[in-house]
């Protein structure tokens, strides 16, 4: 009997093992709904986008010349992680290698590396450390693509076909490359919460947003099985603009609120796992000295609600001067948008789409039997839900307290139509229902 006991205890230690690696608890990113993107490398030097090795082009022996130049003497992982947490966002995604190859930690495995620069110290080192002193969640970006490197399959590729690379290629050792990278990144530097891959679709065929096929065998399972055996609860999501492959925990929509691709990077089914929307604050994900396009602070807000609207988080961007500073225009957006959250947070956090996706006149995000109406739209007079059974209905903006509203619920078709008198304020006007059970 008591081999019987030890044997079952056994097999059910091994099954929570295999759970435990294969389904990470995704609750907290689901709650955290506001996290920073940070796009940042030797591109940065350059001053006029992430992809300047691609669009000039530039041959692959000129840009290492970059990794003389790229000194980020003012990085300062404290003052980053605090303008994260006073804007209101929970967890931060770094660019620890894009596209061009680099990576900004002490990696073994390359010598294009943010330690053979004259600043000589690992960037993920500092920012890892200071996160996990703040309590803010780390997520690292980290690119499948390679414009530097001969064993990226960069013949097949429809990117960095202008860096001056001949010898053929070896995917096999670039893939073996890679995962003795992300064992560092996930053994070196404490709790990793998600990795974040970019670059499949180099791959794939233009825009394609339904076919998974490739040019190459990214061996995906044995990656994924990697990432979760290391640390079971990081997080795997890939930028692929495909519906999710299987052994990823979050789905990501490119520039786009899930199912309205304006930007055409997200025509991709929606599926049930967590969402995320990434963006940029201005045009370029990395810094381009040119791009002033900044987008206002209400625009942004307005952004983060109806994301929220969906179900989904918005991972919003940042791309840091040569000398690690991030743009005085971008902190002033986000310690905008954390005030806004300091009053109104708590119809963010937490919260789960509405009964419709957002619409012109705003959107509705919910927890619970509580429904949090936002009306982004301060022309509006009157707006219909799939809503029934409602308790109470008040504004929470403190100017609109004297405001009235109405609704009536049609009973044949469980929708109500809520009519307001009065003015609405021009940012958002939020409407908190409760509903019966």
């Amino acid at each position: 009997m008591k081999k019987v006991l030890t044997l079952l205890l056994v097999i059910m230690l091994c099954n929570n093992l295999s759970y435990s690696q294969t389904s990470p608890d995704t609750k907290w990113f689901e709650d955290a709904r506001f996290g920073l993107f940070v796009h940042f490398g030797p591109y940065s030097v350059l001053a006029d986008g992430e992809w300047i090795m691609q669009n000039k082009p530039i041959k692959w022996n000129d840009y290492l010349r970059l990794q003389d130049f790229f000194n980020p003497q003012a990085f300062d992982a404290k003052e980053w992680v605090s303008i994260a947490k006073k804007a209101g966002m929970k967890y931060i995604t770094f660019t620890s290698r894009h596209h061009d190859g680099f990576s900004n930690w002490d990696t073994k495995q390359s010598d294009w590396n943010i330690m053979n620069t004259p600043y000589g110290k690992d960037l993920i080192r500092q920012l890892a450390d200071e996160c996990h002193n703040a309590g803010i969640k780390l997520v690292l970006y980290y690119s499948l693509i390679d414009w530097m490197r001969t064993d990226y399959q960069y013949e097949t590729g429809r990117t960095g076909k202008g860096t001056g690379r001949t010898e053929p290629s070896n995917m096999n050792a670039y893939i073996d490359f890679m995962k003795a990278q992300l064992t560092e990144l996930l053994t070196n530097y404490g709790p990793i919460a998600g990795i974040w891959f970019d670059g499949h679709w180099d791959q794939t065929e233009d825009k394609n947003r339904t076919d998974p096929t490739t040019h190459v065998d990214w061996r995906y399972p044995e990656i994924y099985d990697l990432i979760h055996t290391l640390q079971p609860e990081c997080l795997v999501a890939n930028n692929h603009h495909l519906p999710p492959f299987s052994g990823e925990d979050y789905q990501i929509f490119e520039r786009d609120v899930p199912g309205e691709n304006q930007a055409g990077h997200s025509g991709q089914a929606i599926s049930r796992l967590p969402l995320e929307t990434c963006q940029t604050i201005n045009g370029a994900w990395g810094f381009r000295i040119t791009d002033d396009n900044f987008k206002p602070t209400k625009e942004l807000i307005h952004l983060l609600i109806r994301t929220a609207g969906t179900g989904a988080n918005l991972l919003l961007n940042v791309g840091p001067m040569p000398n690690g500073k991030i743009q005085p225009e971008c902190v002033d957006r986000l310690l905008g948008m954390g005030e806004w959250l300091d009053k109104y947070g708590e119809t963010i956090y937490g919260t789960q789409m509405g009964p419709d996706k957002p619409q012109e006149w705003g959107a509705v995000t919910r927890k619970g039997n509580t429904y949090y109406i936002h009306v982004l739209n301060s022309q509006t007079t009157s707006l219909e839900l799939e809503l029934k059974g409602i308790k109470s209905a008040k504004w929470l903006n403190k100017d609109l307290a004297g405001n009235t509203v109405k609704w009536k619920t049609d009973k044949k078709t469980g929708k109500t139509t809520f009519n307001f008198t009065g003015e609405l304020d021009e940012l958002d006007s939020i409407l908190e229902v409760v509903v019966k059970n």
